[in-house]
């Protein structure tokens, strides 16, 4: 069974730093890609950053320069740095991995970010 199980999220003081962890089980060989999604309060989820395994990463404008995604493979473990954070950061954020075909997602972790 897959599972993908986030953690590290937390309340952080605006221009304050947090990293995320996503730990990804049930599967054995290379995920091609995997991504980070929010979902701040009342709007839609909305897409963070996206990686590949040759350890390329992409980012929407509102996350770039500060959000920084990173893949451990011995660990099946995805990163999530997030520095200067703002209060519009605040949100559910979650995993994601796609794996033959199928798109697995993990429960998400909560970031808070104060004015």
């Amino acid at each position: 069974q897959v599972q993908l199980v986030e953690s590290g999220g937390g309340l952080v003081q605006a221009g304050g730093s947090l990293r995320l962890s996503c730990v990804v089980s049930g599967i054995d060989s290379s995920i091609n890609i995997m991504a980070w999604y929010r979902q701040p309060p009342g709007k839609q989820r909305e897409l963070v950053g996206v990686s590949n395994n040759i350890g390329s990463a992409n980012y929407p404008d509102s996350v770039k320069g500060r959000f920084t995604i990173s893949r451990d493979k011995d660990k099946n473990t995805m990163y999530l740095q997030m520095n200067s954070l703002k209060p519009e950061d605040t949100g559910v954020y979650v995993c994601n991995a796609h794996y033959s075909g199928t798109y697995y997602w993990g429960q998400g972790t909560q970031v808070t970010v104060s004015s």
